[in-house]
């Protein structure tokens, strides 16, 4: 008895280890998954959709179908509803691969049951059935990425019972293309990757000072000035310049295209107009706009953020403001839209006459809780708020926009670490959760600076590592009453000092997996060596398949 005993504790440990790499390797990890014994054979199978799933569903299915069929080399069709009796083997019993549209589930939710025999498949909506089509390709060996045949891979999926859904609606990206500018195919080449981990926000920064990057039908010098720049500052020199031009924009039709690409993957691009401050290009374009004494104007060199802002006491600027608003919206169907707000200097209102006249105008006065140009930001926030209202949008700005008086309704991104959330969120303001001391990807990766590119970073405790990011828990610090008010969470991806494809996913990636389970996981349902684990064993692999460049684990 005592050897028995003796055998099953050697043996423990293996079993131990044999059962844990049955576990599927996802990302970002479901909110539950329960195995069972079993697999799945997915070559060959047939897939058969509810006739209640819409027909974009559909289409997401076959295309999964597609790339199964050409990767395994068998067909894997898919049945339409009078052609599920093809599913049924010659005992009777169902086989195959059942996607059922659920009305009880929440949106962007799924659940999967999967047997030896055949696999049920039930979505809350499109999201959820795209979720759970990235779930399954996870479960599959990584070739289901590529587009080479890889007939003896193991194209079968482990038996399980996993049920879905994200902790946060709002899991989204920041790309500025203002400080350097990227080509459309790049722009969806992060979408692509957003997709796989289940991301569903593109927040595009599309002007500042260094860039105008949005073509305006009513303001063509927009981007005929406005897109270009003489030249960029080289490293950390203010004063230098590397003498090239620069530049590029989005034509009407390239940023339709992108909201389309986007859309089929589950994701919403917001726009940003930063406003009425980082607002150098259009001023260079339309000098009149500007403050007394405050020309020249010129596309900024630089980094940094110009003190030259717009003369918001000009109604003629805030008509600009508004017919570039309008126009941009209709490329944007959904329901945010960001005018910024953030790091607006301010000197120039308290001498300009036409800026002074509309504080005496509107009555604004400076007090313990802000000055009088505080306060016209404040008059600029509001009106914009209200026009864009009308054009059926909602308004998402940086936290500065908290300084003074803010409006019902808006929605605060929380930048300057979390303070700035936390408060927005205990006055009853939806809140998007973006600090830079967690989220910013264009820190370095690592506290050892002379190994990583020239970048913003200049000290190694601001460093956003893999783990600080991972470890990162939005609800830290904030009234229980107010958790409710925190929408989401967003990284950001600034790109002064990134100029190239490679440079930009080196610092995305693998730092975006991280993200997605900040924003996906519930805060018990993370573990830092299974993702390390996953990243190692199947994510990283993914990438390399696709093309990403990225940065290797320490």
């Amino acid at each position: 008895m005592k050897r028995i005993l003796l055998i099953i504790a050697l043996f423990a440990p293996i079993c131990s280890r044999a059962a844990k790499e049955i576990v599927p390797q996802i990302v970002p990890a479901p909110q539950s998954i329960e195995m069972t014994k079993g697999s799945l054979k997915l070559k060959g199978i047939y897939i058969n959709c509810d006739p209640a799933l819409d027909a974009r569903t559909v289409k997401a299915v076959k295309v999964f179908a597609d790339r199964l069929s050409l990767v395994s080399g068998k067909t894997s069709s898919v049945a339409s509803p009078v052609g599920l009796a093809a599913s049924v083997d010659k005992g009777g019993r169902l086989s195959g691969l059942y996607f059922i549209s659920d009305t009880r589930l929440a949106p962007e939710s799924y659940e999967l049951s999967i047997s030896k025999k055949y696999a049920v498949v039930r979505v809350g909506d499109y999201n959820g059935a795209l979720y759970a089509l990235q779930t399954l390709r996870q479960m599959l060996p990584e070739s289901i990425y590529g587009s080479t045949p890889d007939p003896s891979a193991k194209w079968s999926i482990p038996c399980c019972e996993i049920k879905d859904s994200p902790r946060f609606g709002y899991r989204g990206i920041l790309l500025d293309c203002c400080r350097h500018f990227f080509s459309v195919e790049q722009v969806k080449k992060v979408l692509d990757v957003m997709y796989i981990f289940k991301l569903n926000r593109l927040h595009w920064h599309l002007t500042d000072d260094q860039g105008w990057r949005v073509e305006i039908d009513k303001y063509p010098k927009l981007t005929e000035i406005g897109a270009f720049r003489n030249g960029t500052m080289v490293g950390r020199d203010w004063d230098s310049n590397d003498g090239i031009r620069h530049g590029g924009y989005y034509t009407k039709e390239q940023i339709r295209d992108i909201v389309s690409y986007a859309a089929e993957r589950g994701i919403t691009v917001i726009p940003e107009i930063d406003l009425p401050g980082h607002m150098l290009a259009a001023l260079a374009s339309y000098p009149d706009l500007g403050c007394a004494g405050s020309a020249p104007y010129e596309v900024w060199s630089r980094w940094g953020v110009s003190k030259q802002v717009l003369n918001v006491g000009k109604e003629e600027t805030m008509r600009f403001l508004e017919d570039i608003c309008s126009e941009v919206a209709e490329l944007f169907p959904g329901e945010y839209f960001n005018i910024g707000g953030d790091e607006c200097p301010r000197d120039e209102w308290k001498t300009d006459p036409d800026c002074q006249a509309k504080i005496k105008e509107l009555g604004l006065v400076t007090d313990e809780k802000a000055s009088a140009e505080a306060r016209l930001q404040n008059y600029v926030t509001a009106r914009m708020q209200k026009f864009l209202a009308s054009r059926g949008k909602k308004i998402i700005g940086w936290d500065e926009i908290l300084e003074g008086e803010l409006a019902e309704g808006a929605t605060v991104m929380s930048w300057r670490g979390t303070s700035g959330g936390i408060k927005a969120a205990s006055m009853g303001y939806d809140v998007i959760m973006s600090p830079n001391t967690y989220c910013y990807l264009d820190y370095a990766q690592s506290a050892d600076l002379d190994n990583e590119p020239l970048g913003i970073t200049r000290d190694p405790k601001r460093a956003v590592t893999l783990s600080k990011l991972y470890h990162y828990e939005p609800y830290d610090d904030l009234p229980a009453a107010a958790v409710g008010r925190i929408l989401g969470v967003q990284c950001n991806l600034w790109t002064e000092y990134i100029a190239t494809p490679e440079h930009l996913e080196y610092m995305l990636l693998p730092r975006l997996m991280a993200l997605s389970e900040v924003q996906w996981c519930n805060a018990d349902n993370k573990d830092y060596e299974r993702f390390l684990s996953c990243l190692s064993g199947h994510e990283l692999p993914i990438l390399e398949l696709l093309g990403y460049n990225y940065r290797k684990l320490d």
